[in-house]
């Protein structure tokens, strides 16, 4: 019996291939991954080796001074634990509703759901834009307030349909008919048989959800005045704006130079607190991620 048939049976040219696509991938990873390091080296680094531009992948003057300040500005404090209520209020809103909508919209015995998901779908590419948004948004009262920035969204059509496809292809309809028999309601038959099975996907839908909201930033502009409601991002686009003015006027005066240079530094560390949790998030949700995607958007 030969051993290792398939590698024995390549050619020289799938060899060389085989070679490219891993430079390829490696590549691919390089210009993946060397950001982020930059960021966090950057942050870690003296705020004048920076502007200096001495700084390309490990950290120069190595100190933790601009996390200092980060975690000494109230402004930035004060948006992350708004974006935190946010997050947590919004993705919770948004799995209600979706998971509410996906179910009866994936039974066989519902009628009118193809009907009802052409109209859902058809919002997907027609909406009535900006400023009719706006008005609408003004005159249900929703201005400055947190329902500005949750309500709106509270549904994607995108994720309703992957989430409808999921219910329809990975559980059985056998096992929903089996527990109607048994006397079970709608909600005991979601609750008790279709969620518990849904895990891949509800991962899935918290990790889009909550990381659609942890960035967001576009609603908070327009709908928010109150700058003790801004969440992280709105200071964050604040720290990066005055930077580039900065950048856009000639510095002579020293005070300047060393405002710029503290903004230099505290701009990465921003970067790197806003992402935490993010980051910190996907490793708890990984093993259900790619399960969930991909039945969930290739099935049915």
């Amino acid at each position: 019996m030969v051993k290792g048939g398939s590698q024995l049976g390549q050619t020289r040219g799938d060899r060389v291939f085989e070679v490219l696509i891993y430079m390829g991938l490696a590549l691919t990873t390089l210009i993946v991954i060397y950001p982020l390091i930059f960021v966090i080296s950057a942050s870690l680094s003296d705020p004048s080796q920076i502007m200096k531009g001495n700084v390309w992948l490990w950290p120069v003057d190595f100190n933790f001074g601009s996390y200092v300040k980060v975690f000494q500005n109230k402004n930035i404090l004060n948006g992350y634990a708004n974006t935190m209520v946010y997050t947590l209020l919004g993705t919770a809103i948004n799995l209600l509703l979706t998971t509410m909508i996906a179910y009866p919209l994936s039974r066989r015995d519902f009628a009118g759901r193809n009907l009802i998901t052409g109209f859902m779908v058809f919002t997907m590419f027609f909406s009535g834009g900006i400023i009719p948004t706006y008005l609408l948004i003004r005159d249900l009262g929703m201005l400055n307030s947190i329902w500005a920035l949750v309500i709106p969204g509270a549904v994607s059509v995108w994720n309703v349909v992957i989430m409808r496809t999921f219910f329809q292809s990975s559980i059985p309809h056998e096992i929903q008919e089996s527990a109607s028999i048994d006397g079970c309601s709608n909600i005991q038959i979601l609750l008790r048989i279709v969620l518990p099975l849904s895990m891949p996907i509800m991962a899935v839908m918290t990790l889009f959800y909550s990381v659609h909201h942890w960035n967001a930033f576009f609603n908070a502009l327009i709908y928010l005045n109150d700058r003790d409601k801004f969440p992280l991002q709105l200071f964050l686009r604040e720290i990066l704006i005055q930077n580039e003015m900065n950048d856009m006027i000639q510095v002579q005066d020293e005070s300047l130079v060393k405002h710029m240079m503290q903004v230099e530094g505290l701009k990465y560390a921003v970067v790197v607190v806003a992402n935490l949790p993010v980051l910190m998030l996907y490793p708890f949700l990984q093993k259900y991620f790619v399960k969930g995607v991909m039945v969930g958007a290739l099935k049915g």
